[in-house]
């Protein structure tokens, strides 16, 4: 799927419903919550939280250590056209965060009527992929498992999905944009469209395997991706210290790289050529100077970076793909500054989801 432009109308509805983003909307009149019938090794724990358009479950699983928590977002009239199935959209949010976050539900995925919208937990640094260490004090780590194998025949057997390929998409931001074109390369039976947005999808640069090692050890440089959502110290909040090769390899320079680059998506782009393909980011702001001051400016120069290269690996391919680069945010939207942050995510959705709503609902 081509990214076409700027919507004419984005920046005003961003602005008006930004403010939102704390809070949970209301919607249309509906029954209560559903109840979603365990299985596919998931687990429910407690209630369901929120509204029946907006709620969130808490499940376990053995592939991944603790409880983790789904964001599930359906159409109005999910409930009073029991006749109708959905394409589903499957979002990745960054390292930091969690789908139990009220802003993880941007004001696009609220606003779509065409498509259902599912937010699973990738964990703190989780990274979206089984961890080649699971010996490490984070305990089990099977992000991938736990997503292609239990969350989503879990969504399609509790609800009315389109169980196609071409009724299902994946994005996501930050670490999460790394996940989204990850899982479209593992699963191109599963995945029709992608999305990374300011994502971290190519090891082969310096600060992208800083970012990685740095949440392992918890220290040092970070990809946070709560930027302006009272995330924790950069270096810090990600849970125990594990060895830097627990998740892909060896990440040192001083080693043998070999085995984790071969996971970043760069590397694995000629599995995308099936795959409709759209990356965002920003170019950060500022000199050099300071870029290393703002940290949410210095990384949004390496998310461009990476989207460079993930876009020149395509074009060598001559596989379509759609790459925004919407520079220091200027008509981007008015809590967009080019940088990290969840005001330009939000303006990207704005930008995306109408377009994927149309793809997705004319292939299914």
């Amino acid at each position: 799927m081509r990214a076409l432009g700027r919507l004419a109308a984005a920046a005003t509805i961003v602005a008006t419903s930004l403010a939102l983003l704390t809070a949970t909307p209301a919607r249309a009149d509906t029954p209560a919550i559903p109840n979603l019938t365990d299985g596919r090794g998931l687990t429910q724990v407690g209630k369901a939280e929120g509204i029946p358009t907006n709620f969130v479950i808490t499940v376990t699983t053995p592939e991944v250590a603790g409880q983790h928590k789904i964001r599930i977002i359906v159409p109005d009239d999910y409930y009073t056209d029991p006749g109708k199935r959905y394409p589903v959209f499957y979002f990745l949010h960054g390292a930091g965060d969690g789908p139990g976050n009220p802003y993880m539900a941007y004001p696009a995925l609220l606003a779509t009527q065409k498509m259902i919208t599912v937010l699973p937990d990738g964990g703190a640094r989780g990274w979206y992929t089984d961890w080649v260490r699971q010996d490490t004090a984070a305990g089990a780590q099977k992000w991938e498992t736990f997503h292609i194998n239990q969350v989503i025949p879990f969504i399609d057997d509790n609800l009315r999905t389109i169980n196609t390929r071409n009724g299902r998409a994946i994005g996501g931001l930050s670490m999460g944009g790394f996940g989204a074109l990850s899982y479209a390369e593992n699963h191109p039976d599963l995945f029709s469209q992608t999305v990374s947005l300011s994502g971290a999808i190519d090891f082969n640069l310096y600060w992208v395997r800083t970012a990685i090692r740095g949440m392992l050890s918890n220290s040092g440089f970070t990809m946070s991706g709560t930027s302006g959502s009272g995330d924790t110290a950069a270096g810090s909040g990600f849970g125990p210290a594990v060895p830097t090769d627990s998740v892909f390899g060896p990440l040192d320079e001083s080693g043998d790289m070999s085995q984790a680059l071969s996971h970043g998506p760069v590397a694995k782009a000629a599995r995308l050529k099936d795959v409709g393909v759209t990356m965002y980011t920003g170019a950060g702001a500022g000199n050099l100077i300071n870029l290393m001051l703002d940290q949410d400016a210095f990384k949004e120069a390496v998310t461009l970076g990476a989207q460079n290269n993930m876009k020149a690996a395509l074009d060598k391919l001559q596989y379509p793909s759609g790459a925004v680069n919407y520079g220091n945010g200027s008509g981007w939207g008015p809590n967009c500054q080019g940088k990290h942050t969840h005001g330009c995510w939000a303006q990207d959705l704005v930008d995306y989801i109408s377009r994927l709503e149309q793809t997705l609902t004319h292939a299914a």
